[in-house]
């Protein structure tokens, strides 16, 4: 048996994904034609849930406690629907929201023109049901991505 390539374990091809049984799938971004480093690629996900993170915290504590004066248990839901308003007027006009800017992301189209307004509606609302953005593609793009044509990258 020395001499011989050992063949993957039975697991690796499940835990691991299809990269641990030898598939080249290529990097994020590749089949829609995006640079694998730098500005243009697609975003990882630390900048993205940082960027999540700070829109969420400007929107509870700082819109809903405070501007508002909300009680913890409605400040939920007011700080969801000024982060749903927050994405759609800031990624619909400048491509991207506070926290986006901070960790130095934006969202764009995979078409050449910019994103349809009524696209960006469609993936706020997917985005504030959670589901559809914990579950992504290849190219790291989330069911709310794939719908409304759109990838975050790094600016």
């Amino acid at each position: 048996m020395s001499g011989q390539p050992r063949q993957p374990r039975w697991t690796q091809t499940w835990i691991g994904g299809v990269r641990a049984a030898g598939a080249d799938l290529g990097y994020p971004g590749e089949r829609l034609g995006l640079p694998e480093h730098g500005k243009g690629a697609v975003a990882g996900f630390g900048r993205r849930f940082g960027a999540l993170l700070v829109d969420w915290l400007i929107c509870v504590w700082a819109i809903a406690r405070g501007l508002f004066g909300a009680d913890p248990a409605s400040a939920s839901w007011i700080g969801l629907a000024a982060f749903a308003v927050e994405n759609i007027l800031l990624v619909g006009t400048v491509g991207a929201t506070l926290g986006m800017r901070l960790f130095g992301v934006r969202v764009a189209s995979v078409r050449p023109d910019r994103p349809y307004f009524l696209a960006i509606v469609i993936r706020t609302l997917l985005l504030c049901l959670a589901v559809p953005a914990l579950i992504w593609d290849r190219d790291q793009r989330g069911i709310h991505d794939r719908v409304s044509g759109t990838v975050v990258l790094r600016s």
